[in-house]
């Protein structure tokens, strides 16, 4: 079982994460987001890894309560949060909106690979390999 705990103060839970590409790691601020299927980082941060969309596996669209975004997938080398590593981890590359200082989401494609538990009073998320 990981223990990972966030800021309460904060109107998004927020969780630090690393990213490994081609060229190099970046530690990211993402938003844990249980109703995205999909986890998220925006294009900037993909750039700085190494990757460009010719690296993508196929353009995407996401649809939000706003808008619609044209995207596209890519796996990344590895992928690290909750103290859990996954690695030819797949991601959505879109923009997001501006204004919550974060780089992306943990969407459910990293959550469903765990059993998770997030405990608001405490500002706890405990996590354990799924059996």
């Amino acid at each position: 079982m990981k223990i990972t705990p966030y800021d309460r103060s904060r109107d998004l839970i927020i969780i630090d994460a690393e990213v490994w590409g081609p060229r190099t790691s970046e530690l990211v601020s993402l938003a844990l987001d249980t109703g995205s299927s999909e986890t998220v980082l925006a294009p900037d941060i993909v750039d700085r890894l190494g990757y460009s969309p010719r690296h993508g596996e196929q353009i995407t669209r996401v649809r939000s309560a706003v808008s619609e975004e044209q995207g596209y997938t890519l796996r990344v080398l590895r992928f690290a949060t909750l103290g859990f590593t996954l690695a030819d981890f797949r991601i959505h590359v879109f923009d997001l909106a501006a204004g919550h200082g974060i780089d992306g989401l943990i969407g459910l494609s990293f959550l469903n690979h765990f059993n998770y538990e997030v405990r608001s009073r405490e500002g706890l998320i405990r996590v354990e390999q799924a059996s």
